[in-house]
């Protein structure tokens, strides 16, 4: 990698400046974070961190999952915020870690697994857990983040994972191709799978050619002991640090020459390739069921809805991005013209039915697009048994067409609201307005 212009160099220090890096492995205490955070301040005293720094935690390493109290120890994060802060000034680095978050909007209150990372001036950013883990009762507790996005803190962009979320390739890869230099990972990673977790860590160092610093919790809680073994790895793999399974801080000095002379001899960390045609995304009902048989043998949930998408438009975009967050791929069955015309009038679609299936196709959060010539999609529905059936919240799930066969087959059905003022019908008077 040539180092060119001034500005080039600006933005190269803003991917990583030469720091500290450390973390602070210790026996999380179940619902204790008085307990917790003297751990923290004892393994900060140990470990001396020098200027600019960042130091990891492990994840929750304030309270655990304490679940049986999740209100009581939410309310404890913005404490536990401010004491990271002062420990911040004091060595004047950040420090990251997970914590749980409370998110009320005036409905029931979610709550998140959330990386902070904390500076000397208080939070500079954060992340929530992608990726919530079955085996913990993650998803019956807790909400999943959106929008993995770097951070920006004192020692350069950072990229950031939450335990399981290291078993998920993307997610690193994504941040890091938004220019993040150092990765942090916060877990609390069983014993049993310690392999597991030190190829995971090392992996994503090699492949986005970035430093890793991945803390790790130790102890056991309800028979599960875990395998702290938190570990600093460089660029090109190189295991700089590596801790026992007990109790421990250690860290090191990252110079970012190494990471821009990985990246010299060849980089995978910029490769951002457009790979698909997506165009391919329009199937036959046939292919879609063969498509549909093989995504439920590997457990993936498949997500449908349907529309006649006439003048694609902000509103059917906000809707299918949202329904595709139900699952893990979503098919639209889409109105042909003459079901259009059925429905809508003579005058309508105002763009044929390959135009709109091609449309849609390029769309990032639809997966497949299948035409269909009824009025409505019960024979598509019936055909594929989606596992999760979506539409506008302005229906009833008892007039919703196919509800009644999905929810029978085991699965479940979604509404999810319109964004108001937008609609094809509106869009066409206006530039029939205007003509």
């Amino acid at each position: 990698m040539q180092i060119g212009s001034s500005n080039q160099n600006i933005a190269l220090g803003e991917i990583l400046k030469p720091c500290f890096g450390g973390f602070v492995q210790f026996d999380i205490r179940q619902g204790d974070p008085a307990a917790n955070l003297a751990s923290v301040q004892q393994g900060l005293a140990n470990l001396q961190p020098v200027a600019p720094g960042l130091v990891v935690l492990p994840e929750l390493w304030a309270t655990g999952f304490a679940y049986d109290r999740l209100p009581a120890m939410a309310a404890q994060t913005p404490l536990m915020l401010a004491a990271l802060s002062s420990l911040a000034k004091r060595y004047t680095i950040d420090i990251a870690g997970s914590l749980l978050e409370a998110e009320n909007n005036g409905a029931a209150p979610k709550y998140f697994n959330t990386l902070f990372v904390t500076g000397p001036e208080g939070v500079r950013g954060s992340y929530r857990k992608q990726e919530l883990f079955a085996p913990m009762a993650e998803p019956d507790n807790l909400a999943a983040g959106l929008e993995p996005l770097p951070i920006t803190s004192g020692v350069g962009l950072l990229a950031a994972l939450v335990c399981y979320d290291l078993r998920f390739p993307d997610l690193a890869r994504q941040q890091v191709a938004a220019g993040a230099g150092l990765l942090a990972v916060s877990a609390q990673w069983p014993t049993v799978r310690l392999d597991h977790w030190l190829t995971l860590v090392k992996a994503r160092a090699i492949e986005n050619q970035i430093f890793v610093i991945a803390c790790n919790r130790s102890g056991i809680t309800d028979g599960t002991v875990f395998a702290g073994n938190s570990l600093i790895v460089a660029p090109d793999g190189v295991v700089l640090k590596l801790a026992g399974q007990d109790q421990e801080s250690a860290g090191c000095l990252l110079q970012p020459a190494e990471l821009f002379a990985v990246r010299s001899r060849f980089n995978t960390a910029a490769r951002v390739a457009c790979r698909n045609h997506d165009a391919n995304k329009i199937a036959t009902l046939a292919e879609l069921q063969k498509t549909v048989g093989r995504y439920k043998a590997i457990g993936r949930r498949v997500v449908f809805t349907n529309g006649c998408f006439d003048l694609l438009h902000q509103g059917h975009v906000t809707y299918l991005e949202e329904a595709r967050r139900h699952g893990d791929c979503l098919i639209v069955g889409l109105n042909s013209d003459r079901s259009v015309r059925a429905i809508k009038g003579p005058q309508r679609p105002v763009t044929g039915e390959l135009s709109r299936a091609r449309v849609l196709a390029a769309l990032a959060c639809v997966d497949h697009v299948v035409l269909f010539d009824e009025e409505t999609p019960l024979h598509l529905i019936k055909a594929l048994l989606p596992d999760v059936l979506v539409k506008g919240a302005d229906w009833p799930v008892e007039k919703i067409v196919g509800a009644a066969e999905v929810i029978g087959a085991g699965g479940r059905v979604a509404n999810i609201p319109l964004v108001q003022h937008f609609s094809t019908t509106d869009i066409i008077k206006r530039i029939q307005t205007e003509l």
